[in-house]
């Protein structure tokens, strides 16, 4: 069978302004998106009588993780605008990814973090971090 793969050129981030019909901005020269990492807490459920002395564990709730997005610096921008302005709004905020083949990744989340970079030799970045709150939806846009 011959691979499916694809690079993530024409990708796209962006944000909701929380409106009713939500209006999408795409973020500004978006350079690398790291999608959700998904983990579950382990919960350890080991008492008095657990089998041969082994701890016994039990699934524990599920955290959708962090969103990173790196994209270039532009110092005034309207691509710092929108990260720094998510970051101090202080409300939760709907976020898309969509993928090259109109695949979408929305959640809601807070803006953690922005951290701009400014190397002597080399292309200015910067990097924001979305907190994920709640289970994030998996949906095509055709």
């Amino acid at each position: 069978m011959a691979t499916q793969a694809a690079i993530g050129h024409g990708s796209k981030f962006s944000r909701s302004d929380n409106g009713s019909p939500a209006v999408f901005t795409d973020f500004a020269e978006v350079v690398n998106i790291t999608p959700a990492n998904f983990a579950r807490d382990v919960v350890d459920a080991t008492h008095m009588q657990s089998p041969e002395k082994f701890r016994e564990f039990i699934a524990g709730l599920r955290d959708p993780g962090e969103c990173t997005v790196t994209m270039n610096f532009i110092p005034g921008g309207t691509g710092q605008d929108q990260v720094f302005s998510a970051f101090m709004a202080e409300v939760v905020s709907t976020y898309r990814i969509t993928y090259p083949n109109n695949e979408v990744w929305e959640f809601d989340a807070w803006c953690v973090g922005f951290s701009p970079e400014d190397p002597l030799d080399g292309k200015m970045s910067a990097t924001a971090r979305f907190k994920l709150t709640g289970k994030p939806t998996f949906l095509s846009l055709f």
